[in-house]
Formats: C-alpha cells, structure tokens, sequence
C-alpha cells in the first residue's frame, strides 16, 4: 500500500502538470503522513543530498557552458571545425558534429550544444541550400553528444548515486561519444550523394587549418584543462568545473571580450536557475528513494527479479527498455535519480558493472531528449531553427537510429563501457 501511495501520488501530480520536483516532494510527503512518520525527514533527506562536493560540480558546469556560449569560444570552435572539413558533399553537416563534439567537452549539455552550435550554423546551412528537415534533425541527434563526451552533468549525478568513479564514466564517455560522432558521420556521407546535399565552398588548406586553430587554440584548450586535471589525479570533477569556470571568464571576458558586465549579469542569473532546478529535482528525489527503500519496496524489487533469473544481458536490455520509456516522459537528471537508486542494487546483485550501468543509464537519458514528448533536444532545435518538432523528428529519424545502435551496442557489450578504465 505504502508503494502505491507513493507512486500513485507521483503519477496523479504528474498527469495534472505538477513540476517534477514538486511531485516527487509531495507524494514523498503524503506518504510519511500516510505511515506516522514526522515529514521533517524530507527536508532532513534533502539536505544530505545537496551536502556533497561531487553536487557542487553541476552548478559550475553549468556557468561555465554558459560563459563559453556567450563569450565567443563556441564560434571559434564551429570556425575550426570548418576549416578541418573542407569542400566536400554535405560538408557543413560534418562540421556540425565536430562542433558539436568539440562543445560537448565544454558544456555536459544537450541543449545548451544544440542551441549554441545551432544559432551559428543553421542560418548558414540553409542559406547555402542544406535541406532544413535533415539540418535540423541531425542538430538534435549531434547535440546529443554534450551529455555523453565528458564532461557530463548526468555521469556526475550518477557517479554520486552510486559511489562510483565519475573519472571512469568519463572515460566510458569518450569512447561512447566517439563512436556516436563516427556513426553520425558515416549516416552523413550515405544521405549526401543519396539526397545530393551541397559542398562547402571553402577548401581544406594547412594554412586554413593552422589560421583555424590558431583562432580557437584557446577554447579548444578548455577540455584538455578539465580533462586533463581530473584524468592526471590533479584535480576533482568539481575542481576542473570551477577551473573551467574561471578560465572561461578569463577568455570571454578579458581575451575575446565578448562578455561585458550586462551580459556577464544574465549569464550568471540563467545558470542559477539552471543550476536551482537541476538541484531541486535531485533533492526531492533523494527523498522519494530513500522511502522507496525504508518501506521495504527495493527489497521486494531485488527479489522479484532475482526470482525471475535474468542474465545480467537480459537485465540490462529490460532496463535500456525502461529508461527508454521514462525518457519520453520524464527529464533525464529526474529518470537518473528517481531510478538508478532502485535499479543499481539489482545490477550489483547481477554482478553488472558500475561503469557499465552508468553508460546505459546516460545514453538512455539522452535519447530521451530525443524523443516526445520531453524532447528538450526538438525544442531547443524548433526554438534556433523555427521548426515544427514533428519536421524535426522526421528529419532526424536516420541519425536517430544509429544513435540507438550505437546505444545498443553499449548495452550488450560491456567491453565498450569499460576499455579505457
């Protein structure tokens, strides 16, 4: 009964438009008034939540994504990215996954990648004749590569979940963000002489190359900090993140001079709010999880389905399946810390591996984004490219499956996740 009070009361508020983080606080709540227990234990449950340094990490990875989009590091690197691609058959389709990639490894965000390397290269796409649906399909589908190519906002959360090693899903990261990129690319090539998508008019030179670095060296230099801190043990993913902050702030605002006061003002107040939300929803649902837990409803999960005598394979696809399915529905930080404490037991009991786990559950949330009717991906894409969302996912269909195999790929093969550990 406890189990049903409390999902039931989540699911109600849900239907009736309750914010995430509202819901998962007040069915938590209703449900301690349920079994006589003082609701204080939520705001106690809370606290503990946001006390930890690892938390710290999503406030600073935020503001630093935002300072690199507003202080002119992510034109530079779409301008370097050009320069590498050259003129060949859909080559500004190219560039956009390079760039994308480049600015996954600055921000940790799908959208935050979707509209910044969409505001500059769209208009330019269609403008030189790209086709409008697959541009920006291939947008939402390359944007995204920010949740997946460290640094990741959704490693960090899962990585203080469970315990685990954030550097190490990092690692798993790259080599998943890499694949994606290459499968992305491959999609590209095939679509071009098929649909007889345009060249780029610039050609691809050394000098270009070198005038293109030479121009973005300094922002193609903010992965390699943050990187290159936490893999060499010299800093921790929160001090690589307030690291990138201030070497954002250096470059934006006293290199490129970019970034004046007024806009340094906004760019500061938006990723509070960024930041507030994402914590709020990781604080009520630290709450939810730990009654889910304390009314024994873990337990009987473990039982069940250790009764049932799936493969760690069988239960990991079972659970690629449920993500996938709260994803259409729910936000990905929300799916992340409203499942993985009661999925991660289970996948300890089946003797799956943390990092492993950890790669499904962020590739899972991700092709949420992809997917209505949560799609932040096609709403961030509709709101740079003034689409309709339904354009959008018919434009990105191609690019959307072979992300999923990539996902899938991931999900049966353990090796992937964890060769670079």
């Amino acid at each position: 009964m406890t189990g049903l009070i409390l999902f039931g009361g989540f699911l109600i508020m849900l239907v009736i438009g309750v914010p995430i983080a509202l819901a998962l606080g007040v069915s938590t709540m209703v449900t301690l008034y349920y079994i006589d227990m003082p609701i204080t234990v939520v705001g106690q449950r809370i606290f503990t939540a946001l006390d930890s340094s690892s938390i710290m990490a999503i406030p600073f990875f935020v503001l630093a994504g935002n300072l690199m989009t507003h202080g002119g590091i992510s034109r530079r690197i779409v301008d370097f990215a050009q320069s590498l691609v050259g003129n060949v058959k859909g080559g500004l389709f190219y560039v956009m996954i390079i760039a994308c990639g480049f600015f996954a490894a600055l921000s940790g965000s799908a959208p935050a990648t979707v509209i910044a390397i969409g505001a500059m290269l769209y208009p330019d796409m269609i403008k030189r004749g790209y086709p409008e649906q697959r541009s920006a399909g291939l947008l939402a589908v390359a944007g995204g590569l920010g949740p997946i190519i460290p640094p990741s906002i959704i490693m960090v959360v899962y990585g203080t979940i469970t315990s685990s090693s954030i550097g190490d899903l990092f690692k798993g990261g790259l080599v998943a963000g890499i694949m994606i990129a290459l499968v992305l690319t491959v999609i590209c090539v095939f679509l071009a002489y098929k649909e007889n998508w345009p060249r780029s008019d610039e050609k691809m030179t050394l000098a270009g190359i070198y005038g293109g670095l030479k121009r973005a060296f300094l922002a193609v230099m903010l992965p390699v900090i943050v990187l290159g801190g936490i893999y060499s043990g010299l800093m921790t993913p929160t001090e690589s993140a307030a690291a990138a902050v201030v070497y954002a702030f250096i470059i934006g605002y006293f290199v490129y001079k970019e970034l004046d006061n007024q806009k340094l003002y906004e760019v500061i107040v938006s990723s509070g709010k960024g930041s507030a939300m994402v914590l709020f929803i990781i604080a009520t649902s630290t709450a939810f999880s730990w009654l889910f837990t304390y009314a024994g409803i873990s337990g009987d999960l473990i039982e069940l389905i250790t009764s049932m005598n799936l493969s760690a394979t069988t239960f990991c696809l079972l659970v690629a399946i449920v993500l996938l399915v709260f994803g259409t529905f729910l936000e990905g930080i929300a799916t992340c810390v409203l499942l993985v404490p009661l999925l991660w037991p289970v996948a300890q009991s089946l003797g799956i591996n943390v990092i492993h786990f950890g790669l499904i559950v962020s590739m899972s949330n991700v092709i949420g984004t992809m997917t209505p009717p949560v799609a932040v991906n096609l709403f961030a894409a509709s709101s740079v490219t003034h689409l309709k969302m339904g354009s959008i996912a018919k434009g990105e269909l191609p690019f959307f499956v072979g992300f999923v195999m990539v996902f899938l790929l991931f999900v049966l093969v353990p090796w992937f996740s964890t060769a670079l550990i």
